[in-house]
């Protein structure tokens, strides 16, 4: 394949991932082999069912997350988690992929009875959408409870400018498929080997399943 026609098919994949999310559905991203050399399955978290759920436990194996803007995160006052612990684990991060985690807290909604099954979580992150779309501290302190089984993430403020992250590239895809600012991630790993799975298998999951997959770097040459 020429230089141009790879452009090409990343220009459309690129496409076709915003078109995905616009319509609700799931879309596999890949950081980066110089990154965390992972693929995470991707959602908007309005459109997060149970079905979805099971799915991303089943099918991804990761932490179910959500990703919440900076500008978000801010106006519902949620903290870096690294930022509040006293605990002496949070005084030195020391990663190997970037300078700062962006776990905030983890919560649960309030209608929920444990938090964990697929229903409750899916309940959770589809509240957490309608709070990302219209942000009060006061409201969102009444709907969760923390601590919780779904884990926040807080985006940089620059978005993509600042850090390179399934955070921010996850949320870049929801801005550009006008979804609100909050988008839930779960790494895919291996069964056999228990680590990332690679890119190649990553693709065919797609193609088997019918969804889409994007590089990060593609992402990051349409948006940042």
């Amino acid at each position: 394949m020429s230089r141009s026609e790879e452009t090409a098919v990343d220009a459309d994949s690129v496409a076709d991932a915003v078109a995905a999310f616009a319509r609700g559905e799931p879309v596999l991203i890949h950081d980066a082999a110089d990154r965390e050399g992972e693929t995470d399955l991707v959602y908007p978290a309005g459109a997060v069912s149970p079905d979805a759920v099971a799915r991303m436990r089943n099918d991804a194996g990761g932490l179910v997350c959500v990703a919440l803007s900076d500008r978000v995160a801010e106006a519902l006052e949620l903290p870096f988690m690294q930022e509040v612990l006293s605990h002496p684990t949070a005084a030195d991060h020391d990663l190997a992929y970037d300078e700062r985690s962006s776990f905030s807290l983890t919560v649960n909604h309030r209608d929920t009875f444990t938090g964990i099954t697929d229903d409750d979580r899916s309940l959770t992150i589809q509240e957490l959408a309608a709070v990302a779309a219209d942000p009060d501290p006061d409201a969102f302190s009444d709907a969760f409870r923390s601590p919780g089984h779904v884990h926040l993430l807080r985006a940089a403020p620059d978005g993509l400018a600042d850090r390179e992250g399934h955070t921010e590239l996850a949320l870049a895809l929801a801005a550009a498929a006008d979804q609100p600012e909050a988008a839930v991630v779960c790494e895919m790993l291996d069964d056999e080997t228990g680590a990332a799975l690679p890119p190649a298998a990553a693709r065919a999951y797609a193609e088997r399943e019918g969804l889409v997959y994007v590089e990060g770097a593609s992402l990051l040459e349409r948006f940042d």
